[in-house]
């Protein structure tokens, strides 16, 4: 009695002598839907991975996750911005070389405080004089404060601005 491997499908034999089955070379349509389906439905079973252990004592897991209810607020007020436009600008510089830049080149000259950058520099100008200004130039003078040149954009007169500040 033969005990070999079972076939659902139509058994064929191969001229070589070894038995194929005869459903694989069936209609290619029937073959796609049926691929089709199976790689829809998912493999049969899922292995799971096994985790890894790290250490030789098991640590029950802490599952408990309470909200936070504080006794009192940690921050009690709000940060204040250190660095605002009044902060920024300290003063104007009324030196002989200052008034040459603003009467020749179209330049106010600031000191302004060391950390604030010519983005924040430019910004400030505008708020609190209305003045477009067109590019800011920085230097940090030996004496350690941060010195800055304000180019106004031609729509401005620089001395026209140093009057309303009060500079001239």
């Amino acid at each position: 009695m033969y005990h070999g491997p079972v076939y659902a499908g139509p058994v064929v034999m191969h001229e070589l002598g070894y038995i194929v089955d005869g459903s694989k070379k069936g209609d290619p349509k029937a073959q796609a839907l049926k691929t089709a389906k199976a790689v829809k439905s998912g493999p049969t079973f899922k292995k799971k991975a096994k985790k890894i252990r790290t250490s030789v004592t098991f640590h029950r897991p802490k599952t408990l996750k309470k909200d936070r209810n504080p006794k009192y607020p940690r921050i009690s007020a709000p940060p204040r911005n250190k660095l605002d436009h009044y902060q920024i600008l300290k003063f104007p510089l009324t030196t002989e070389s200052a008034m040459k830049k603003i009467e020749d080149n179209n330049t106010l000259v600031f000191i302004v405080d060391l950390r604030a950058d010519k983005k924040k520099i430019k910004d400030a100008v505008k708020k609190m004089y209305d003045i477009q200004a067109k590019k800011v130039n920085t230097l940090i003078r030996p004496d350690g404060t941060k010195k800055a040149y304000v180019r106004l954009t031609p729509d401005y007169d620089a001395l026209d601005v140093a009057n309303k500040i009060g500079i001239i």
